[in-house]
């Protein structure tokens, strides 16, 4: 199944964004570490490379609230209000923009979203579309929120996905394993990131 990320085949890079994976970020300073999440980093940027090298196409996606949060929902409102509470995630500003080391270029997408699922909402559907997308290699943050339900998403519209293990990361061990655990058995195919630069650069 693993020879399948080397057809018709698109890298998601989710939200590996200041906000969440920088010591400055501003759901770090709401309690939230971004030490949890920053083990991804470093296989995130491998990836990155790899397709680039490979020439598949490169899918940013970075999450983001009006400053007013009129378009945030549930999530900031009532589940997670500390999210207002602490001006985190505003749009168009430090706290969205894609870490340093995997700065987007000119021929990358880049996705913006309000949810933690990368297809509510956004263009990311029709990019694939154009892009005759059959296959998914997932990495970013968080794990149980942002990467799972794009992954149960992106199966309901019979994308087949590969999500990269060492290059996810949640704020809890247990949350990440049940996460994972759950998209390998029902979602899609758990690999390592050094099956996904294998099968890219042989």
């Amino acid at each position: 199944m693993i020879e399948k990320v080397c057809i018709n085949v698109a890298l998601l890079v989710i939200d590996m964004q200041n906000g969440f994976c920088s010591d400055n970020g501003s759901v770090n300073d709401i309690g939230l570490p971004a030490k949890r999440l920053q083990p991804a980093i470093s296989p995130c940027v491998k990836l990155v490379a790899a397709a680039r090298d490979a020439e598949v196409p490169i899918i940013f996606t970075r999450y983001g609230y009006r400053s007013d949060y009129r378009d945030g929902g549930l999530m900031v409102h009532e589940l997670i209000p500390d999210l207002k509470n602490g001006k985190t995630l505003i749009a168009n500003t430090w706290d969205t923009d894609i870490l340093d080391e995997l700065a987007p270029r000119e021929t990358d997408f880049v996705v913006d979203k309000n949810r933690p699922s990368s297809f509510y909402g956004t263009s990311l559907d029709g990019i694939l579309k154009n892009l005759a997308i059959e296959n998914l290699v997932v990495c970013g943050v968080t794990t149980n929120c942002c990467v799972e339900t794009t992954v149960r998403d992106a199966s309901q519209r019979d994308y087949r996905t590969f999500v990269v293990r060492d290059a996810v990361a949640e704020y809890e061990d247990d949350r990440h394993e049940v996460a994972l655990k759950s998209i390998d058995m029902l979602f899609g195919h758990v690999v390592e990131s050094d099956s996904i630069i294998a099968e890219w650069t042989s």
